[in-house]
């Protein structure tokens, strides 16, 4: 074989790989994609005193020991893994992400390779994580573990805080002679697959990335290694170039993202139970942020932050509430379905069926004189109110059909009864697959 045959042969080789990894990366993310709603939980020690998880330490806002202390408190007593699961599954989530290690380096599970765990070091005395898995699965949940790479308590990780002599908590055996960057990654690596061994998680949401290199992180192997004991494994942004979805937080992004994404948020100021901190957001703004979300072909990732005891804050309880009532009443806009229009189309987000043949149209305020919907050349079969079933009339205004125009579509306002106290959805049947007018308009020479 000649030589310009042989690269003909390793190109397409070369693209038959790709697209397979391409096809395995599709379906693998295909759950992700069409699942819309998860719960993040933050429980750790923070939540004692109610101070910002680990970050409180690394502003010195609270010495390391001080902070340590709040162990004796954390008696996950009334901790009910199931009653969470069934909550979660109440409202319409599909997975849910605990914390199982934050930054401050307290392990949630019983780990081999540190002492710092709330089996040996909390009256809870022990494993957290085995029974979330277990009662996730029971309840036809996907499991998630948040899991920080930085451990601001491990004696070989550098940190810029003052922190006494924790080797009693890290037993190193045979690692002793190594560089100290080394043993880190060898410990850090060690505990990821402890978990996936122990609990299979369906997510990894890492955290801290940013402060190291990807190199320095080993993220890459990390990832392979994570692939080769679960090929369905997914893994966020957070580790370093290797994730596969973004995690922007806290501000609902205003251009629509690239790819697959989550948005994570907090219901007040908080991610850790905080009592003070009463700046929660009203269930409205849960809901729209929801259908902002959704309608960009996002998944809302929201927070909750048990206390000590393992109970769920009722302001908490009461937001998952009435966003889980909005779902069900709303959820054939929601679960099969996709991102919506882009800009231009409708003052509000939507969302579209995987056949293209029904659109998704969430009313962020209620509507005065008319609903407007422009650039839809399909034509319509019916336009229905979810959660009321009101048929409602409309006509197309305007537009020039023979110049390939669609004009706007005129939509007659609900009745009262039927305006939802939060967003109101209406349903469009298409007589075909979703069809647009993106043009810039043209002059009408032919009437």
């Amino acid at each position: 074989m000649n030589m310009r045959k042989l690269v003909v042969v390793f190109l397409c080789c070369s693209n038959f790989i790709f697209a397979q990894d391409d096809k395995k990366d599709n379906e693998r993310m295909e759950w992700f994609n069409d699942a819309k709603l998860g719960i993040f939980i933050h429980w750790g020690y923070y939540g004692v005193n109610g101070i910002t998880e680990s970050w409180s330490m690394y502003h010195k806002q609270i010495p390391y020991t001080d902070y340590m202390d709040q162990g004796d408190e954390f008696t996950a007593s009334n901790y009910d893994p199931e009653a969470w699961a069934k909550l979660f599954k109440e409202v319409g989530a599909d997975y849910s992400v605990l914390t199982t290690k934050h930054h401050d380096g307290v392990a949630l599970w019983d780990t081999d390779f540190s002492k710092l765990n709330v089996v040996e070091k909390t009256p809870a005395g022990r494993d957290l994580v085995g029974p979330y898995v277990d009662a996730l699965r029971e309840n036809d949940l996907k499991v998630g573990l948040y899991f920080s790479l930085p451990d601001w308590s491990h004696p070989d990780y550098e940190v810029v805080f003052p922190r006494p002599d924790t080797r009693k908590n890290y037993p190193q055996k045979n690692q002793k002679t190594w560089p100290a960057w080394e043993r880190f990654v060898y410990f850090y690596k060690n505990q990821i697959k402890e978990l996936q061994d122990n609990y299979n998680p369906d997510l990894f949401w890492f955290d801290g990335d940013w402060e190291h290199s990807p190199e320095e992180w080993r993220a890459k192997g990390l990832k392979d290694s994570l692939l080769a004991r679960n090929p369905d494994i997914i893994v966020n942004s957070r580790l370093n170039q290797y994730g596969d979805y973004s995690t922007p937080e806290q501000g609902v992004p205003v251009v629509r993202p690239e790819g697959p994404w989550e948005f994570c948020m907090t219901m007040n100021d908080n991610w850790g139970y905080y009592p003070s901190d009463t700046n929660y957001k009203p269930s409205s703004q849960i809901v729209r942020t929801f259908a902002e979300v959704i309608g960009s072909g996002g998944n809302l990732l929201l927070n909750i932050g048990p206390k000590p005891d393992g109970t769920i804050p009722q302001e908490q309880e009461t937001r998952l509430r009435d966003l889980g009532r909005w779902i069900a009443k709303n959820d054939a806009a929601i679960h099969g379905t996709v991102a919506g229009l882009p800009y231009g189309h409708f003052y509000g987000p939507t969302t579209l069926s995987k056949d293209q043949k029904k659109l998704y149209l969430f009313m962020l305020q209620d509507p005065k004189n008319y609903i407007s919907l422009k650039g839809i050349q399909n034509k319509v079969k019916s336009i229905r109110v979810l959660g009321s079933d009101e048929e409602l009339d409309f006509v197309r205004n305007g537009g020039a059909a023979w110049n390939n125009i669609p004009g706007i579509l005129r939509i007659d306002l609900p009745a009262k009864e039927s305006i939802d106290e939060y967003v109101t959805v209406l349903e469009i049947e298409l007589e075909d697959e979703l069809e647009l007018y993106r043009g810039h308009g043209n002059a009408v020479e032919l009437n």
